[in-house]
């Protein structure tokens, strides 16, 4: 039995009057509606309703029932129609976990923007380089860089990330322009600690060959910019992404190194638990990031 279904039949029998203006009503069949009544009766073990060939009449203990009935559906629209105008109007709190260094320097002034758009809207977000579990942790997204194991979540790819690999021009005065991957191995490697294998550095050529090299670390840690800025003090060589280099990149302050190869890249992604009842909120941000950073994202536009 439906119980939903079954209690809202039963309100419209009594508000309608008779089973025939009830199916009427319902859209069903009338023999659809009495079946349903007599089930609910089975059900509770009472007599909801007097049957006779001119009219219906609610029995005493139906009266009481219908009561209760009737509350319980009129919270339950006022429930639905509360979610719905939430999800239009994107009131509400959204969680949200980001690396913290794209989290910085890309992603916060795109809620920012995004908050603006949306004065009702309050946004929890958390900064962290570890991965978060987001249904364990009640997160309603995550911005993730790189490869995903957790088959379970939805991604949406937001855009591509670059890798290149760079030094300083006072690095490569003092200890020579690598001109090989394999030079490399003589270098001072700036080696970024949460990736499996850290310091075997991969780059492929212009004919697709995939070449290896295992980098000394001079420096090994779990953040970007604390090795963006040991390679800007001329510590050594890092393989950053170009949406934490570029702009030293740009200002020359770094130089890009092994101009015929290239270190592989990845993608930047939300994910989320499932489809299932996913609010507008996380759609509509979704999109927006998917939109602002795009497949030819602004950090490497120069």
């Amino acid at each position: 039995m439906d119980r939903f279904e079954t209690l809202q039949t039963f309100v419209a029998v009594v508000e309608a009057g008779s089973f025939s203006a009830a199916a009427g009503r319902l859209g069903r069949a009338k023999s659809a509606v009495s079946r349903h009544v007599a089930e609910l009766e089975g059900h509770l073990g009472a007599q909801l309703l007097n049957r006779t060939t001119r009219r219906l009449s609610l029995t005493e203990t139906g009266r009481e029932f219908y009561e209760r009935a009737q509350r319980i559906l009129a919270d339950l629209e006022e429930a639905e129609l509360s979610v719905a105008a939430e999800q239009t109007a994107l009131r509400g709190r959204l969680r949200l976990a980001a690396p913290l260094s794209f989290g910085v320097l890309h992603l916060a002034p795109a809620l920012n923007a995004f908050l603006a758009d949306h004065p009702e809207l309050v946004l929890d977000l958390d900064l962290d380089d570890r991965r978060v579990n987001l249904v364990e942790e009640g997160f309603d997204l995550a911005l993730r860089i790189g490869e995903l194991a957790d088959s379970t979540l939805v991604a949406r790819p937001l855009a591509p990330i670059r890798m290149q690999l760079c030094a300083s021009p006072a690095y490569l005065r003092r200890h020579g322009t690598p001109q090989t991957p394999q030079d490399l191995a003589f270098h001072a490697g700036l080696v970024y600690g949460n990736i499996p294998e850290a310091q075997q550095w991969r780059f492929i050529d212009a004919g697709g060959r995939t070449h290896s090299v295992k980098v000394p670390a001079r420096l090994r840690a779990n953040n970007g910019d604390v090795l963006l800025q040991a390679a800007l003090d001329g510590l050594g060589i890092c393989v950053s992404p170009t949406f934490l280099a570029g702009r030293a990149l740009a200002a020359g302050e770094l130089l890009p190194l092994l101009p015929g190869y290239a270190a592989p890249g990845t993608t930047a992604y939300a994910v989320y638990p499932s489809r299932r009842h996913q609010s507008q909120r996380v759609r509509m941000l979704i999109d927006y990031l998917a939109q602002r950073f795009g497949d030819a994202p602004y950090w490497d536009r120069a």
